[in-house]
């Protein structure tokens, strides 16, 4: 936890904010500090900045918090994501929100398990959770949107082509015809398929709607490797 999220309903009043649960548990056993110590803080939704212990025990902390730099800037790509395993997913969530994504769409697929659409891990709250992990670990403070698309051509056919307007849009495929740009200066969509890549009809779907289908390389990675590679490609 490099940074301690905070909520409006933290704050006791316009500087002192009081924490118990999870948040204590990390800076007390974690960080290890004493009164009189500081943290680096952020407010969700806003500045991030600095918070003075003022005091602590063993059921809860306050904080004198001073606020007023911007949150790191988020990187300009919309996510669009065949739903995966949601072991994986879980991980997915943390580390591209850790990376600045800031639109993640969950999209079905002909090879996605039905069963995935049912996990506990799409509620809100535990979506929720993941991305706050997230914030925490690159000392953001600014929530992704995630929106949840079970039904592909409905999709693509009624949502996305105003989505990708005024972006660039890829689609990552192993047989795609030409390699993955570098260092895009302006804003992507970006989709990528289930483990063994999207079939070849909704590659055509997305193609006809203006996708490129790219590939960064000969060998083939499975999600978890393939989103971070090719976001730190792309941007």
């Amino acid at each position: 936890m490099n940074l301690i999220l905070l909520f409006n309903e933290d704050f006791m009043d316009a500087r002192r904010v009081r924490l118990e649960g999870r948040r204590l548990r990390h800076i007390r056993e974690v960080h290890r500090v004493s009164e009189g110590d500081e943290l680096r803080v952020g407010l969700s939704g806003g500045l991030t900045g600095t918070g003075r212990i003022a005091s602590l025990n063993a059921d809860s902390l306050e904080m004198d918090v001073t606020l007023g730099h911007d949150p790191p800037p988020a990187l300009p790509v919309t996510l669009i994501l065949a739903l995966p395993r949601p072991k994986v997913l879980k991980r997915i969530l943390l580390s591209v929100t850790a990376m600045g994504v800031k639109k993640i769409i969950l999209l079905n697929s002909c090879r996605v398990e039905k069963s995935f659409w049912q996990s506990p891990v799409l509620r809100d709250e535990n979506i929720r959770r993941q991305l706050v992990l997230g914030l925490e670990q690159s000392c953001d403070t600014i929530l992704p949107e995630v929106l949840l698309r079970p039904l592909f051509k409905p999709f693509v056919e009624d949502e996305l082509p105003s989505l990708i307007k005024t972006t660039l849009p890829l689609v990552a495929h192993p047989t795609g015809q030409e390699p993955c740009p570098r260092d895009v200066g302006s804003p992507v969509s970006l989709a990528i398929g289930p483990e063994g890549g999207f079939i070849p009809y909704e590659i055509e779907k997305l193609t006809s709607c203006g996708f490129r289908a790219v590939h960064i390389g000969s060998r083939i990675l499975n999600i978890e490797a393939a989103v971070p590679s090719l976001l730190s490609r792309l941007f």
